[in-house]
């Protein structure tokens, strides 16, 4: 019997598929059909610094609309019990998640500042969240920042949101620092439980007719999980933290290769949009099918077995394959 169990935050999973934070996760349906269709666990669609902030300015402007004209101007407030704005709408849609299904539920929080982290953190965990992915989406434009102040940002943020809350706590982070494993091992000490690698920048485009800068979104292909496989395979083995990979994973042999690099889940979100939440059973079936083939009894036996440390050529996880790979590489001749 194939065992695909895996543990991740402390966490007993049934298998090591997760659904990533993505926008589906806003119908309680399509979390449903998640767990039906495997999934070990799921991460919430995130909720925004952008929405923290929106409603604290929003509710503020109508407290104070009126506020210092007569008294029959009051009635222009709006019914504060019935106050719904983006945090509050979030909560309240976690707790009916949490309800509805037996398998983990991860809520997201997107930003950088402190802001009212360890508040929603905390309103996170009584709505019942099993765990929290701090994803930290932080675009350094500002020239005048430099990266040393920017990681102590990211090290406090994680430090006080983990001393805020009981329950786990993951940190999706970006592959843009100058050493991502010392990074990631700051991230860990600073008490992150897992370390989810990597977050993915949607680019702008510019439409050129309209001379506009505009948003553009391309879902991930198989071909990104390269990256994540490389500095999972560095990073394994130097931190407490659990790893997981994210971007890049749409098939079996994305599982199985962020298991065998030190993942212990593999997390999956654009392969979904593709083909529909039923492929998690496909990529299960397909796994299950490998791994008896190949004569693996368990996911257990497999993560960390590719991992840098485990290797006999290390070297192919640095500088030192440079080279290799492109004199590898011979131009093909074109015939007429």
């Amino acid at each position: 019997m194939i065992d695909l169990s895996t543990t991740y935050l402390g966490l007993q999973l049934k298998n090591p598929i997760v659904v990533s934070a993505g926008p589906l996760q806003r119908e309680l349906d399509n979390v449903r059909e998640m767990e039906r269709a495997g999934a070990a666990a799921v991460v919430m669609h995130s909720l925004f610094e952008e929405q923290i902030d929106i409603e604290s300015e929003e509710l503020n402007r109508w407290l104070e609309y009126g506020s210092e004209s007569f008294a029959e101007s009051l009635h222009y407030l709006p019914d504060l019990e019935n106050y719904n704005h983006g945090p509050e709408a979030y909560l309240e849609h976690l707790a009916k998640v949490k309800k509805a299904v037996q398998i983990p539920v991860i809520a997201s929080l997107n930003g950088s500042s402190m802001g009212g982290w360890t508040r929603y953190a905390k309103m996170m965990e009584e709505a019942g969240a099993d765990a929290i992915e701090l994803n930290t989406y932080h675009v350094a434009a500002n020239p005048e920042l430099p990266g040393s102040e920017l990681e102590q940002m990211y090290y406090d943020v994680v430090r006080q949101v983990k001393a805020a809350v009981r329950i786990p706590l993951a940190v999706k982070v970006s592959y843009f620092f100058s050493s991502i494993p010392h990074m990631m091992r700051r991230l860990d000490l600073a008490g992150a439980d897992g370390l989810v690698m990597f977050n993915r920048f949607y680019q702008p485009d510019i439409n050129l007719e309209e001379l506009e800068v505009v948003p553009h979104l391309e879902l991930s292909r198989s071909y990104d999980l390269l990256l994540r496989l490389n500095w999972i395979a560095v990073v394994y083995g130097h931190v407490k933290a659990d790893l997981a990979i994210t971007g890049g994973v749409h098939t079996a042999e994305d599982v199985l290769k962020s298991m065998m690099v030190g993942a212990r889940v593999a997390m999956m979100t654009s392969a979904l949009l593709e083909q529909g939440v039923g492929h998690i059973r496909h990529v299960l079936h397909d796994l299950r099918r490998w791994m008896e083939e190949h004569e693996y009894e368990s996911i257990r036996q497999m993560q960390g077995s590719m991992a840098r440390k485990n290797v006999s050529d290390p070297a192919a996880f640095e500088r030192a394959n440079y080279m290799r790979v492109l004199s590898s590489y011979a131009l093909k001749k074109v015939t007429h």
